[in-house]
């Protein structure tokens, strides 16, 4: 079987759909990052994350439009309402002001993660040979920056750690060759991109640390402007969410797909 099947596969199985919702928009834009994330996202919209909302548009009988580009455009049309939402986004307060997450109103509160669409985690990695270490509290024998993507928010942790940090790659793929180049000391990088990262030519020269950096829920962010217009669309798209990821059917696409338990994370 191949490692992702298209949605409609996962429709086909699920249960029967949701009246249409009438007043909402012909079309729902939405985007995410233009890169591959195994097993939430391919560039040619597979993947679990594709599955999910590709059974929330069925239930709901909505279309949603997916536009791939870098992730801090992404955010950026997010806030200027440009497209009506983003995925797969974790939560921070800084956040807020670019799109409203689902249990969230106004800057109160926190999302809900029950109307997550996954956890992931990011991890450390260093080249072979070097000292470099986390240990789930602190970092030692720190002796350069450590790399992450821009954009991405495990940057506020990193600070908040008071290490060095450098924000200037796009993929994690350069920031791996930066790392290998020796302009970094290590490199936090997505639970996907390591995983995938690891069965590449590259894993001969470098390593993940056991213990991860930090694990969070993502979620469908969507806009402010939207949820003006739709506020009941947009609950109800947050509440499908739910229940599809915690339908019997999904929870085996994701055991199948990420090799994570069906239930809770």
């Amino acid at each position: 079987m191949p490692r992702f099947l298209r949605y409609g596969l996962l429709a086909c199985c699920l249960g029967a759909a949701v009246p249409s919702f009438a007043a909402g928009p012909a079309a729902i834009p939405l985007c995410f990052e233009r890169q591959e994330v195994l097993p939430w996202r391919t560039l040619d919209n597979g993947g679990l994350n594709f599955e999910l909302l590709g059974e929330v548009a069925r239930r709901l009988g909505v279309v949603f439009d997916y536009q791939s580009m870098p992730w801090k455009r992404c955010l950026a049309q997010v806030k200027a309402n440009q497209v009506s939402g983003a995925f797969a986004v974790s939560f921070s307060r800084e956040r807020l002001v670019l799109g409203a997450y689902p249990g969230v109103h106004g800057d109160q509160g926190q999302a809900d993660p029950a109307r997550r669409m996954h956890v992931d985690r990011y991890v450390l990695v260093r080249r072979q040979g070097t000292r470099v270490d986390w240990d789930g509290k602190r970092f030692a024998n720190v002796d350069g920056r450590i790399g992450f993507q821009l954009g991405y928010s495990v940057g506020d942790f990193l600070r908040a750690q008071n290490v060095p940090v450098d924000e200037g790659s796009q993929k994690a793929d350069e920031l791996v060759q930066k790392l290998l180049a020796g302009r970094l000391v290590a490199a936090a990088l997505g639970g996907g991109d390591a995983v995938r990262i690891m069965h590449t030519p590259l894993a001969r020269q470098i390593e993940v640390l056991p213990v991860p950096l930090i694990e969070k829920p993502y979620y469908l962010v969507l806009s402010h402007a939207f949820v003006a217009r739709h506020p009941e669309l947009a609950e109800r798209i947050w509440k499908t969410i739910e229940e599809v990821r915690t339908s019997p059917a999904y929870r085996k696409r994701e055991h199948e797909l990420a090799g994570q338990p069906g239930g809770a994370h």
